[in-house]
């Protein structure tokens, strides 16, 4: 509440808003964290549809049919930047149009005629139906017509339980996680482990970004089996229990699945985050360290070497460039935001305001042992709380996704795209100078003389 006077906000935000919004420095109290989404504008987090169309949508050969109204499916097409080696039927959009008469009558036999003349144009192996919000108040059994269309096929027809009204983005990560275990199956329990073999969680292959961490374990002496889910398909997906370890980069629409194949299938995972200099570095250490392999832990110390020496002096010509600017961030997960703080701390900018849609309480403590005094720290932020916070704190720049690109414009203040389309990588080593030097280009433009003039 002290946060939000100060900023001063409305006093309708305060009674629903005030335990998600903390000063670092002037509220002992937790912030609370992971609850359902708020319809309107009072809360911005994704729905439970939209959370497990970003998980899946990679999965490059796969047919994605939208079980619900138009506009769902139109809302999620070709969602993210992701890039395939091989086929390119995920970048289709697939939808089952309900209108008024199939929510009067039911959308069942329509779903049915729907795969069915996407497995006759498309032959696919794996077809991933979506239910939304009406799929969930109508009450069509997606499992009973899954389960014909799959026997009458011969293919995998995998439900996903994502309708809305019950839960936030968080809850449809957990329903793509579900259809991805069921797509893996419970044969693959006796899987013959392979060593110094993993599996990489929580990438989507933005600008071909599993590729470049794919290589630096291939100079490490390590397989990459199989990434959930950039440039991965039915068939290598189906093959995940092989791996001695899964690495996770977003924890929040992943650790669930890392937690499940540990109880199922035998495999332990780690968090890893290799965005920035420091984190990749350490990343790959950390990696190295659990298979303890001399050998490995050689070769991943040669590879820190030479790319921090091919890189850490253009990041430093930056910092000198960039020292005294002002960060906002408002990402998806807690541990990308928690990247992001070193990040910019790498690069010399003070991060003043951070908020995560999907962000856990262990995350949201380390944010606050990161950041400096005074600091801002909000969890599923709305616009009205967002462009106060920035302009309370003289932020020069929002790092964040599609929906905040308008509102920083609108501001004048600068912007970089972290999620969904954005055409080049930010991971790893040259990663790190990419994003240093996108935001020395976005912020230090001559753009920023003329506004207000």
């Amino acid at each position: 509440m002290i946060a939000m006077k100060e900023a001063g906000l409305p006093d309708v935000f305060i009674k629903e808003r005030e335990d998600f919004i903390h000063t670092k420095g002037k509220q002992k109290k937790q912030l609370k964290c992971e609850n359902d989404s708020v319809a309107g504008c009072v809360s911005q987090r994704a729905c439970v549809y939209c959370g497990a169309r970003v998980v899946l949508n990679p999965v490059t050969d796969a047919v994605h049919l939208v079980h619900g109204p138009i506009g769902c499916a139109s809302y999620t097409w070709d969602i993210r930047g992701s890039l395939s080696s091989g086929a390119e039927l995920y970048r289709f959009s697939f939808s089952t149009d309900l209108k008024e008469e199939d929510v009067i009558f039911g959308g069942e036999k329509k779903l049915a005629r729907a795969i069915d003349e996407l497995v006759l144009k498309y032959n696919p192996k794996l077809i991933f139906v979506y239910a939304t919000c009406i799929v969930g108040v109508i009450g069509d059994d997606l499992e009973a017509v899954c389960k014909a269309a799959a026997r009458k096929h011969g293919i995998k027809v995998i439900p996903v339980q994502s309708s809305g009204f019950i839960g936030n983005k968080s809850a449809g990560y957990r329903a793509a996680c579900d259809a991805l275990l069921r797509l893996i199956g419970p044969t693959s329990r006796n899987e013959t482990k392979e060593s110094k073999c993993v599996n990489y969680l929580g990438d989507f292959n933005l600008a071909g970004e599993v590729w470049i961490i794919g290589n630096y374990l291939k100079q490490m002496g390590i397989k990459l089996n199989v990434a959930f889910t950039g440039d991965s398909s039915c068939e290598t997906l189906k093959t995940a229990a092989r791996a001695s370890l899964n690495i996770v980069q977003c924890a929040g629409s992943m650790i669930y699945l890392a937690e499940k194949m540990d109880e199922i299938y035998d495999i332990p995972y780690l968090n890893v985050s290799f965005l920035g200099l420091e984190d990749t570095a350490e990343s790959l250490r950390k990696i190295a360290r659990f298979f303890g392999d001399l050998k490995i832990i050689h070769k991943t110390e040669e590879l820190i070497k030479k790319e921090v020496n091919a890189y850490s002096g253009t990041v430093q010509s930056y910092r000198e460039k960039l020292k005294g600017k002002k960060a906002a961030i408002y990402v998806g997960g807690g541990f990308k935001a928690i990247s992001l703080v070193k990040q910019f701390s790498e690069i010399g900018i003070d991060v003043v305001m951070i908020g995560t849609q999907t962000g856990r309480q262990e995350e949201y403590e380390i944010i606050n042992e990161l950041v400096d005094e005074g600091t801002v720290i909000l969890d599923d932020a709305n616009p009205t709380e967002l462009e106060k916070f920035m302009v309370e704190k003289g932020a020069h720049l929002l790092v964040g996704g599609v929906k905040e690109r308008p509102l920083a414009y609108k501001l004048g203040i600068a912007f970089i795209d972290h999620n969904h389309d954005r055409k080049h990588p930010l991971s790893g080593f040259a990663g790190a100078v990419n994003f240093a030097r996108e935001v020395y280009s976005t912020v230090c433009s001559p753009v920023w003389k003329y506004i207000g003039t």
